[in-house]
């Protein structure tokens, strides 16, 4: 079983790089599933099976970035608030560099691609909603409220606004030519006073006790 495993996320992998150097060589629109596949060495059928479209390709962590802020929250330390849990891995993963935040020395041209591309832009907005409804329902499960109650809808829009904008800056930054080690020391520094007011606002909320 631990083999046949190993050989899926072989698979995978080499899919999604295969896609990656495609895009990155001819832009998004204009490279297919089976031009990935045949790069990759495998069928069409496989390519699908483990990638549904080709947006799915380009952002191959995207159930990882969709659940990150509910992970967060429900990893939460005792007597930690959400807010307070999701700053503090927000700033982890900045200092440690995590590849999802798109600071890599390659990543003028990931942001180039999906600036160029209506079909990716589309796919970035729906990443944003499936983390903010994973957030409310997290926060929902924290609190012990019901579905109706509107408060964790309220509170998962201000905290995953806050997070989209903190990575909107990181884009922004990155597309006009910033040196990523200025980049992240300008997001650390605007994220931890943004987040400082969030926690502020939101101190004794879904606070694990």
């Amino acid at each position: 079983m631990a083999l046949r495993e190993e050989k899926k996320r072989a698979t995978r992998t080499a899919l999604a790089d295969a896609a990656m150097t495609l895009f990155a060589a001819k832009g998004f629109d204009r490279v297919t599933v089976a031009e990935v596949a045949r790069a990759a060495n495998v069928s069409v059928n496989t390519a699908f099976n483990y990638f549904p479209t080709k947006e799915d390709l380009f952002f191959d962590r995207q159930d990882e970035v969709a659940n990150r802020l509910a992970q967060a929250v429900r990893e939460r330390e005792q007597g930690e608030s959400a807010a307070a849990a999701i700053r503090r891995a927000f700033l982890d993963r900045m200092r440690r560099d995590e590849p999802t935040l798109g600071l890599s020395p390659g990543a003028t041209a990931f942001w180039r691609m999906i600036d160029e591309s209506p079909a990716l832009q589309a796919r970035l907005r729906r990443l944003g909603e499936q983390s903010e409804a994973a957030l409310a329902e997290a926060l929902a499960e924290a609190t012990n409220t019901s579905p109706e109650d509107p408060t964790a809808r309220l509170a998962a829009a201000a905290l995953a606004g806050l997070d989209r904008a903190l990575h909107a800056e990181i884009r922004r930054a990155t597309l006009m030519g910033a040196d990523p080690d200025t980049v992240r020391a300008t997001v650390i520094r605007a994220a931890t006073e943004g987040f400082d007011a969030a926690v502020a606002g939101l101190a004794d909320y879904a606070t694990r006790r």
